[in-house]
């Protein structure tokens, strides 16, 4: 069996587990492996879940969550730290302390998971000022959607403009770059397109891609996040690594296997060969080309 190579590229997933396989921890993994990048885990919570909703969250001690981090950063490492589910503010605590005191070179890859594709709540209230304090000012990048955004910011975005509003809202707050996710604009939903805005302080990166009318999105946040970590863990610039995570999701909703009832998985078993993890320059025919910077 061969060996994993010290270089091989490394993402810790700290997130919750879903039963469906279409979110989570699992999502994760299987993203990860679609990029050729190796992945270990630290379990925050179980979830009972499907493509209908969340039936039952059980949460993992926080000193458990601390003890897998530890685990896998003192033997393994990592070059990612991909951030999902934290369920409560003494596991985000618990969280930020380890990356503070054991991982202070690892990037760290933020998505605020707040709420299920369902509607489900995934994070106690009393958790999100825990999260404003502690975590996003070690995150080099957060990825939210606009519910997310708002409940984060106190700002609710409407258009492009509202999502670099709050992106630069949350560089105030300590975070290094802001993926804005606009795919839950009201605007857009019943648009031909979805427009993000990735925040830096270098400027903003407004992009837009078509539209994939379905249902099957059960685990988009998630899978976009962990396809950006395993792009940064290989080394990628965070713009090119974004513009990689925002392809792979787009064919993993075109290719949706169409399972379950309600919003079904995404086909994360993409096949990309020999291009996984290849940086392709920036094309003005590709519909994910960045659209405008504003320095």
């Amino acid at each position: 069996m061969a060996q994993i190579d010290k270089n091989t590229p490394r993402v810790l997933i700290v997130a919750g587990s879903d039963s469906s396989g279409g979110a989570g921890i699992q999502a994760d993994i299987k993203t990860c492996a679609a990029f050729g990048v190796y992945s270990a885990t630290a379990i925050t919570a179980i979830t009972a879940q499907n493509t209908v909703g969340v039936q039952q969250v059980e949460a993992l001690s926080a000193d458990l969550v601390a003890a897998q981090m530890r685990s896998v950063l003192s033997d393994i490492g990592a070059d990612v730290i991909k951030i999902g589910m934290l369920a409560n503010g003494d596991i985000i605590r618990a969280v930020a302390d380890i990356i503070i005191n054991e991982a202070e070179d690892v990037s760290v890859v933020l998505d605020p998971v707040m709420v299920a594709t369902s509607g489900d709540r995934l994070l106690e209230d009393d958790a999100i000022d825990a999260m404003t304090e502690y975590l996003i000012p070690l995150a080099d990048v957060v990825t939210p959607n606009v519910d997310e955004a708002e409940i984060l910011t106190g700002l609710r975005p409407v258009d492009a403009g509202g999502l670099s509003q709050a992106g630069e809202r949350l560089l105030e707050m300590g975070a290094f770059a802001a993926l804005m996710k606009g795919g839950h604009l009201a605007q857009n939903n019943k648009g031909k397109s979805i427009t993000d805005v990735l925040v830096t302080p270098e400027g903003n990166h407004i992009m837009s891609a078509p539209r994939i009318h379905s249902r099957h999105t059960h685990g988009t946040g998630c899978t976009l996040a962990s396809a950006a970590a395993a792009m940064l863990a290989q080394g990628a610039p965070l713009d090119a690594a974004v513009r990689e995570a925002r392809e792979f999701v787009f064919e993993a909703i075109r290719t949706a296997p169409k399972l379950g009832k309600g919003n079904g998985p995404l086909n994360h078993g993409l096949n990309l060969g020999e291009a996984s993890g290849v940086l392709k320059e920036p094309d003005a025919s590709n519909p994910f080309a960045v659209l405008k910077k504003d320095m």
